[in-house]
């Protein structure tokens, strides 16, 4: 980590983007006092994880990326054994249980065995499971990875409800539309550093272009193309799905075919095209 200073303040959510090696979940980890902080001072809520690591995870809920739900309990009972780690009576317990499992929407798989459940409905289950110990924070480490649409759209639902409800949220995503549906600031990080933070909305107006050209290239074109491009005049990015130009401001770049034989989309500019410019590892000439 290269010395990164950030600060999330009450009832938002706040969002961490960047690649795979970027840092997100090396900084999860030691927010949730799971690795050791290697420099520097990390506070939550006012307390320092080096010194009161146990009183910080009995403030904390976590969603993990992995699925860890018991598989040899039911659904009811999975909440109700989470609650004995942070001394919950059991009265108190299946009254919390039921609050969780009616705001995830789950109230009518109590009984059921958690491999019965779709993918969606876990991640709805692991946030319950979050939410027994009534947290102060509440960080989601990619909670809609492995989701088809519909799943995803669900659990983007319950997290908006949280957030009316002022809980504080921490959300670590590789969906960019995630981030700008449900943050309010987030940061972009690749290499254990800062690249940008600001709101979904300032990120675009600051970094993004007014136009975008995506253009989609069968295999055989690609190398062509390619070859064709001027890039001291443009900067782009080559996905696994077009060549994304970012500076085009609409126009299309020649590259040696009729523009009539190319399937090209324009469109404004995104958070999407802020990572990519910030943190796409193949853009341009990098």
């Amino acid at each position: 980590m290269d010395a990164i200073d950030l600060e999330v303040h009450e009832g938002e959510v706040f969002g961490i983007l960047g690649p795979n090696g970027a840092g997100k979940t090396s900084t999860i980890r030691m927010t949730t006092c799971i690795s050791p902080v290697d420099g520097g001072e990390l506070l939550v809520d006012g307390l320092d994880v080096t010194q009161m690591p146990r009183t910080i995870k009995g403030i904390l809920g976590v969603v993990q990326q992995e699925d860890n739900l018991d598989t040899d309990l039911n659904v009811m009972q999975n909440l109700l054994t989470h609650a004995r780690y942070y001394g919950i009576s059991r009265s108190e317990a299946q009254a919390r249980a039921q609050e969780v499992l009616g705001l995830m929407e789950l109230s009518d798989r109590t009984r059921d065995s958690v491999e019965t459940l779709s993918g969606g409905m876990k991640r709805r289950l692991m946030i319950a499971r979050a939410l027994m110990n009534r947290p102060k924070i509440l960080i989601l480490d990619e909670p809609t990875t492995g989701l088809d649409p519909h799943a995803r759209h669900l659990v983007w639902q319950r997290i908006r409800h949280l957030k009316r409800e002022q809980v504080t949220m921490i959300l670590s995503t590789h969906y960019m539309e995630e981030a700008a549906h449900l943050c309010d600031r987030v940061v972009i990080m690749d290499r254990g550093r800062v690249l940008a933070e600001g709101s979904p909305r300032s990120l675009v107006d600051r970094f993004a272009p007014d136009q975008v050209v995506e253009m989609r290239l069968e295999p055989w074109e690609r190398e062509s193309v390619l070859a064709r491009i001027d890039r001291s005049a443009h900067t782009f990015t080559d996905t696994t799905e077009a060549l994304i130009f970012f500076n085009t401001s609409g126009t299309v770049p020649d590259v040696g075919i009729a523009h009539d034989q190319l399937d090209v989309v324009r469109r404004p500019g995104c958070l999407e095209d802020v990572f990519l410019l910030l943190a796409g590892r193949e853009a341009g000439r990098d």
